[in-house]
């Protein structure tokens, strides 16, 4: 299972320590230091069977700033996936990759579900 997270992000804090509490173990991944590949994001993005901006860090400064509120729709998905995969910032967060699914940001509910298939 891997936790994708950016340690100053209060959701993923909670997120975290959830997941300690549940004694769930997982690799736990810096969004900044270690931000997902192209190819990783693909992937996710594919068996989540959830839209592309449902990864994307909408309440983000970085989101904000690249004015992606208006741009995003007149992208193609491979635009918008090369631009999630150049800044982890971009990513929501926390991202949840288990075998059970893929779920980007906490909902404990959701997270339960995705972390008793194994």
């Amino acid at each position: 299972m891997l936790f994708i997270e950016y340690p100053k992000c209060s959701t993923c804090q909670k997120a975290k320590k959830w997941l300690d509490n549940q004694k769930i173990s997982y690799e736990d991944r810096n969004i900044v230091e270690n931000n997902p590949t192209k190819e990783e994001l693909k992937k996710w993005i594919a068996e989540s069977g959830l839209p592309i901006k449902r990864f994307f860090n909408t309440s983000g400064i970085k989101y904000k700033e690249l004015d992606l509120k208006d741009k995003l729709a007149s992208m193609s998905e491979e635009e918008q996936i090369d631009l999630l995969a150049s800044d982890g910032m971009l990513v929501k967060r926390p991202l949840l990759v288990a075998k059970g699914g893929i779920c980007p940001g906490f909902k404990e509910e959701i997270w339960a579900q995705i972390v008793e298939e194994k």
